[in-house]
């Protein structure tokens, strides 16, 4: 039975927030006026639940002849290879690349456009709806709106939902696009948190370690790391700030601070070169300035005790002060 509530959804779609500004970047508007993921989909998939057929004939009459009419008015079922047919037939028309492997009947709409919802080999999968021309839907959207809005009330409506037990695995979808964009650590969550520039934009939750936001452009992926998000305030959901003083031991590796063992950061902000300064505070020992590069390693580094020329200072570490340095 077609679920109520995926074709009550969009009753309530124009109620349904956009994908808001997440706390680590902004989401562009779409160009269909500012409708999310959801919001098409909740206007989209409306509508009664799909009937196998229409069983006719005043129900008091039970003759077996009235019963063999009814059956044989019935038309079968579609087999799960017709589906995953006519799943694919839709994706392909709308241009999303697609291999279907498995794919379900979830209803009808209101225009009387039959709605599937598809796995495929890889990637996300999607609610495709048969329309002219097709509307498809990511199901990794729609779940990272749906958190989204569940973040800011619980209780929230979010509207229509893959159900599909392989669109509900997220994690491995996310860990193959961390590969490709050159992430090694062991993925444990995953969303997609919006859009910029048209681009859906992912973030990664590592395994005790520091995690990344990742977008495809179109010259590959382009990753950014979370501890340098937290220190513009815009933190991620899945790394602990622990996590992220874990990433400086790669940020500093190679110059004089590698040993620092570093307890708490601060972005001072860009030189001249174009380099993003931080100021770091060790465990012990002395404090440093990092001027970090594109790749997110430092290219140069200044003890606090000699830096009094930069920023005005250290403000993190009380070690020795610029004055006794410049006495020596």
């Amino acid at each position: 039975m077609f679920h109520k509530k995926l074709l009550a959804l969009i009753g309530g779609a124009m109620a349904l927030a956009l994908l808001s500004t997440q706390p680590v970047m902004a989401q562009e508007t779409p160009s269909d006026g500012g409708r999310t993921e959801s919001d098409r989909a909740s206007g989209a998939i409306r509508g009664e639940r799909v009937l196998p057929g229409r069983i006719g004939g005043d129900r008091s009459r039970n003759s077996r002849r009235d019963r063999r009419e009814q059956e044989q008015e019935r038309p079968a079922a579609p087999t799960p290879e017709e589906n995953k047919a006519a799943a694919q037939a839709l994706l392909t028309a709308a241009g999303v690349n697609c291999q279907v492997s498995e794919a379900a009947v979830l209803g009808v709409t209101a225009e009387q456009h039959t709605t599937y919802e598809a796995t495929c080999a890889s990637g996300p999968g999607y609610l495709a709806v048969g329309s002219t021309p097709p509307q498809t839907f990511n199901c990794l959207e729609l779940a990272g709106q749906a958190e989204t809005n569940r973040l800011r009330d619980p209780a929230a409506d979010v509207g229509q939902q893959c159900t599909l037990p392989a669109n509900q695995n997220i994690v491995p979808i996310i860990a193959a696009y961390a590969r490709e964009a050159g992430i090694d650590c062991t993925v444990d969550r995953g969303a997609a948190i919006g859009r910029l520039e048209g681009r859906l934009v992912y973030e990664v939750g590592c395994t005790d370690a520091d995690g990344y936001q990742i977008e495809q452009a179109p010259t590959g992926w382009v990753k950014n790391p979370c501890w340098a998000r937290t220190l513009d305030n815009a933190a991620c959901r899945y790394t602990t700030p622990e996590e992220n003083l874990k990433a400086w031991k790669a940020v500093l590796a190679g110059t004089e601070a590698a040993t620092c063992d570093v307890q708490q950061a601060r972005k001072v902000g860009i030189d001249a070169q174009g380099l993003q300064v931080y100021e770091v505070k060790c465990g012990a020992g002395d404090g440093y300035f990092a001027r970090i590069g594109e790749t997110f390693t430092a290219q140069r580094v200044h003890a606090c005790a000699t830096a009094a020329h930069i920023a005005g200072g250290c403000t993190l570490t009380t070690a020795a002060p610029a004055a006794a340095a410049t006495e020596q």
